[in-house]
């Protein structure tokens, strides 16, 4: 039996909705662009290449530009990616003999390299209390007199 206490499913995923609603809300807009060297544009590998490369934002507070640089050299198949967020720019490049497989490394390089940042810049924001913030808190705590020996 139902209670107004227990919400039934529904309700949960109508409100689980709409906060994922309000998340997605909240990531800014990315722009993807593709370029390509020496070879004819490929609608596939770009839809490939936005893809993989939107998701950057989320690592970041305001919106950002990515331009990837696909090039052919022989039987290599060689990749760039700048992205560029504020004063942030963080570039990889990497070859393969497949372009999908370039677009996977590109994506997992500058994804790792954009967790970094987010991780440095975080540990900046929490910092230890400075040496005088410590004194002054030690000379205003009574000392402890231990325990009793008898």
């Amino acid at each position: 039996m139902r209670t107004k206490a227990n919400e039934g499913k529904r309700t949960r995923t109508l409100a689980r909705n709409d906060r994922r609603a309000v998340r997605k809300a909240e990531i800014p807009d990315t722009t993807v662009t593709v370029t390509f060297r020496h070879m004819e544009s490929n609608d596939a590998l770009r839809a490939y290449a936005v893809r993989k490369f939107s998701h950057l934002a989320r690592f970041l507070n305001r919106a950002c530009k990515v331009h990837l640089i696909l090039s052919v050299d022989k039987y290599r198949q060689r990749g760039e990616v700048i992205v560029k967020s504020g004063r942030l720019a963080v570039a990889a490049q990497d070859q393969s003999k497949d372009f999908y497989a370039v677009i996977d490394l590109l994506a997992d390089k500058v994804g790792r390299q954009l967790k970094s940042h987010l991780g440095k810049v975080k540990a900046k924001k929490v910092r230890a209390p400075s040496t005088g913030q410590v004194l002054s808190a030690v000379e205003r705590t009574p000392p402890d007199s231990g325990p009793d020996r008898t």
